[in-house]
């Protein structure tokens, strides 16, 4: 499914379109028909709903929460057995799809390091990490968002980390 997509599911239809629409008088209405525009943000967004229906009438129910599981335990997985190597620490489980890790310094620069050992492992090119602040702490985020993430891509990262951890100490 795309990644920009949400939904949002509203009880009152006639107000959820009045919050939306924007009346303009280029605008030709065709009947009683569904204008998309009345119900958007935003006129210019592609149709991010065909995507989301054919994900759904293929995968059904069990397979969407299937793709949501599994990459909820590849992020878990990814955070705990990082986090687990020496040189680095858990900063936050995740709790769906998404965790923090942090890497500590001899020398208690820690936030260097951190960012320091996050480009060594982006230069790899076997995963990408991208850096953010938690806590007024540099931080390594873990998210997992690829339905065509498998355990064999998490094997290969965190023995990837352990290389960079490895060269560093």
């Amino acid at each position: 499914m795309p990644y920009d997509c949400g939904l949002v599911f509203v009880a009152e239809a006639e107000a959820h379109r009045a919050a939306m629409e924007q009346p303009a008088s280029y605008r030709i209405k065709v009947g009683d028909a569904r204008d998309q525009v009345d119900w958007n943000p935003e006129w210019s967004r592609r149709a991010r709903g065909f995507p989301v229906y054919a994900a759904i009438r293929s995968l059904g129910r069990r397979g969407i929460a299937e793709l949501v599981e599994r990459c909820c335990k590849h992020a878990h997985r990814l955070v705990t057995e990082i986090g687990a190597l020496p040189g680095a620490e858990v900063v936050a489980v995740p709790q769906i799809n998404q965790g923090l890790v942090r890497f500590l310094s001899p020398d208690g620069k820690h936030d260097r390091h951190t960012d320091a050992i996050i480009e060594a492992i982006r230069a790899k090119g076997v995963a990408w990490f991208g850096g953010t602040l938690w806590h007024d702490k540099r931080v390594m985020r873990v998210s997992v968002c690829n339905w065509r993430t498998t355990d064999r891509d998490v094997d290969r990262t965190i023995d990837s980390v352990r290389e960079v951890l490895a060269e560093f100490a």
